[in-house]
């Protein structure tokens, strides 16, 4: 969860990873009695994240600024609208400027890639998209966020929330049935077992081991067609690898259930926000 002790560890890293020797531009150049006011603003259309970190970072490295926002999180706006007003200390504005962006931009990029994701979804199809655990070390809370405030879905959030066999699992085991079996032998009975399977033979391993969820790991679409028939009633059908934006309408149609996308974290752009400063007074 994104808690504010969450938020507060990971914003405190960051700036000592700035800020550890100073900021030697700004102190040379402004005076700590000059007081300034910055508007974050949008550089492209994009689906608004990160606000309270936003805002957090501000009030860590000093906690007499004042941050306004101006757009609500998870509201789409256009090129030029103002998303945040920072008012003070005009030089503690400037020293923690780069790591709000940095979370902002990070996160609202994630959110705007997750909303076009949804978007893609035909109206009436029951597909869900979902992240993966390829999320940046020591920012999972905030991306997963991210992918949330884009309408987007959290896939498992660790190695503990639930049981996935992968295909390592399966080749250390001995194959999917092995597999299955020294799980549902050890793990909580509360855990849903999902199965990774990369070929038709195998979902019917895992199907008949009673697999709860079959993700279909690159799988031919005529091959994805065949799965959702003999997995119908039987498992949820999750379709991972590869899964680009055009093909969502395809894998709607087709009757998968869920979507894992990868690219939601590990590749989405940064949104382009930028922040504008001028002297108070």
């Amino acid at each position: 969860m994104l808690t504010v002790p969450v938020i507060d560890a990971a914003i405190d890293v960051a700036l000592r990873e700035d800020l550890g020797a100073g900021d030697v531009t700004t102190e040379a150049i402004v005076p700590r009695s000059l007081r300034g006011i910055a508007r974050a603003v949008a550089k492209q259309s994009l689906v608004v994240c990160g606000g309270d970190v936003f805002a957090r970072v501000f009030y860590r490295l000093d906690a007499s600024l004042r941050v306004e926002r101006r757009a609500a999180e998870g509201s789409r706006v256009e090129p030029g609208e103002v998303l945040w007003i920072v008012e003070g200390a005009a030089a503690s504005i400037l020293s923690a400027e780069r790591t709000a962006l940095n979370f902002a931009q990070r996160m609202s990029g994630i959110a705007t890639l997750a909303a076009r994701y949804v978007a893609a979804v035909p109206e009436g199809a029951a597909l869900t998209v979902v992240d993966t655990r390829k999320t940046t070390p020591g920012l999972r809370a905030f991306e997963r966020y991210a992918v949330r405030t884009g309408g987007a879905k959290n896939h498992r959030s660790d190695l503990g929330a639930m049981v996935l066999v992968k295909d390592n699992h399966v080749a250390l085991a001995g194959g999917v049935s092995a597999a299955v079996e020294a799980v549902r032998a050890r793990a909580s009975h509360a855990l849903r077992v999902e199965v990774e399977v990369t070929s038709l033979a195998e979902l019917d391993e895992a199907l008949a081991a009673r697999a709860d969820v079959v993700m279909l790991d690159n799988f031919r679409p005529e091959d994805v067609a065949v799965a959702v028939a003999r997995a119908k009633g039987r498992a949820v059908v999750e379709v991972s690898g590869g899964v680009t934006l055009e093909r969502i309408p395809e894998l709607a149609r087709l009757g998968v259930d869920v979507v894992s996308v990868g690219a939601l974290t590990h590749s989405a752009p940064a949104a382009d926000i930028s922040l504008e400063l001028e002297r108070l007074g």
